[in-house]
């Protein structure tokens, strides 16, 4: 086994990062030919939000998937842009439908330029995803891109119907987040195989790894708004609770808590009251919340693990079940 993963061992996101970066490159090159507008201010905004960083775990995966089944490219580069397009879009949509004012550690676009010009910027990007995607001319990756985002708008909307509402049980909440996260994640490890020209049951494994990692990955993303540290994390903590949103620590919580204490969590979530995470947070101590969570983000990443067992064993297949692990053990 390589040194980017040992059995077991915490993984090591730069070295899994450093195996596709020559691949990496070409797709931040690629993103910023392709961003560019005679229109000043989407080129603002969008350097801005691209500029940002982050993780580019969504195209990093695509490229993973496509290098584990022996497939690099043009063609890869191409649609790995497509999904961080996508993706890009939907967080400045996000941005807005949620009021957020900070997102890895600095303000938002729509703190910054108002939320009609963050909205009209994130149609601009995923319309040009889309003129990425049809150069390719293949009408199968055409359709899944299709239906992933249209299952991404369901998300959103399916989200704004849970806003502020403390009945929303732990099958609403997945059913959230498959669409919100994972479905992408599924997408880009899916598309990998498609570009490899794999079998029906490469493309399903691999598709079924993306989406197993999506739930973990989210999970676990939500366990760190009650229990990391803000500057860690570069967002404000409790911005999921002022936002109205119930994850599963919260819902759990809710579940395990005496009357007195889920009446009190109802009006604090009902509220979108931030000065109520003091007592949000006792009530999750108490219930065992967070290694709940944790629990289940684990099995979902234990899974996307297992879902790789019939792929080669190469680099790119390890750090693929490095990413998995990876999901469940990061601060941030």
């Amino acid at each position: 086994m390589s040194a980017i993963l040992a059995a077991h061992a915490v993984p090591d996101l730069k070295a899994i990062q450093a195996l596709a970066a020559p691949d990496m490159a070409a797709l931040d090159a690629l993103i910023r030919r392709r961003l560019a507008s005679d229109v000043v201010l989407i080129n603002q905004i969008a350097e801005y939000i691209i500029g940002a960083g982050g993780k580019r775990l969504r195209p990093l995966l695509l490229l993973l998937a496509a290098g584990a089944l022996g497939h690099r490219g043009a063609d890869a580069h191409q649609l790995a842009a497509v999904v961080e397009f996508i993706h890009t879009s939907t967080l400045l949509h996000d941005d807005v439908v949620d009021e957020s004012e900070l997102r890895r550690g600095r303000r938002t676009a729509n703190a910054v330029w108002g939320n009609a010009a963050s909205v009209l910027v994130g149609d601009f990007l995923y319309s040009r995803s889309f003129q990425l995607m049809v150069e390719l001319e293949r009408m199968d990756v055409q359709k899944l891109l299709a239906d992933t985002t249209n299952m991404i708008a369901e998300g959103e909307v399916l989200q704004l119907l849970h806003v502020r509402n403390p009945d929303t049980d732990e099958a609403a909440y997945l059913r959230v987040i498959e669409r919100k996260t994972a479905i992408l994640f599924a997408a880009a490890t899916e598309l990998g195989a498609l570009l490899a020209g794999a079998d029906a049951a490469t493309r399903q494994a691999l598709r079924a790894y993306g989406l197993a990692l999506g739930y973990a990955f989210q999970i676990a993303d939500d366990v760190l708004d009650y229990a990391a540290d803000a500057a860690t994390l570069g967002k404000n903590l409790g911005d999921d609770l002022a936002e109205g949103k119930m994850t599963l620590p919260l819902i759990h919580a809710m579940r395990q808590a005496d009357a007195a204490t889920c009446a009190q969590l109802r009006r604090i979530v009902e509220h979108g009251d931030r000065d109520g995470m003091p007592a949000v947070q006792a009530a999750i101590a108490r219930a065992g919340s967070l290694d709940y969570s944790r629990a289940r983000a684990l099995e979902h990443a234990r899974a996307a693990e297992g879902a790789l067992a019939a792929l080669p064993d190469n680099a790119y297949t390890e750090a693929l079940r490095g990413l998995a692990r990876y999901a469940v053990s990061r601060d941030h």
